[in-house]
């Protein structure tokens, strides 16, 4: 299934903050995004219809396994990009907003040119 990038954002920081936490409610997504509840609660059901997102029978989301598959993708995105255009000479803030951009749209075949790249200067 293709996930427009908000739903991506919601897989990537459930992600963070379950290595942050050993759980994570839709509020905590909430306040960490900066989106409101409704909006949150919106994405959160759309991402269980999708097979992406389960919650737990104290309302703790987790993500399956193909959530969790998708989520380390566009997190590994993230920090290698970030990484990159800091080694190029980007500043730490921008090339954290900007690969937050890039990481949604950029081709796997790109994305591994780049981490070659990486690899090689570091």
């Amino acid at each position: 299934m293709r996930l427009q990038e908000s739903g991506e954002m919601y897989l990537e920081t459930i992600l963070v903050l379950s290595k942050e936490h050993s759980y994570v409610r839709a509020v905590d997504v909430g306040e960490y995004m900066g989106f409101s509840k409704p909006s949150v609660s919106r994405a959160m059901r759309l991402l269980r219809e999708a097979g992406y997102v389960q919650t737990d029978e104290n309302g703790f989301l987790q993500l399956t396994e193909s959530g969790k598959a998708r989520a380390k993708k566009i997190y590994e995105r993230h920090t290698v990009l970030s990484e990159y255009l800091k080694k190029i000479g980007v500043s730490d803030e921008v090339a954290v907003d900007d690969a937050c951009k890039l990481e949604h749209y950029m081709s796997d075949e790109t994305f591994e040119a780049l981490r070659r790249q990486l690899e090689s200067i570091s």
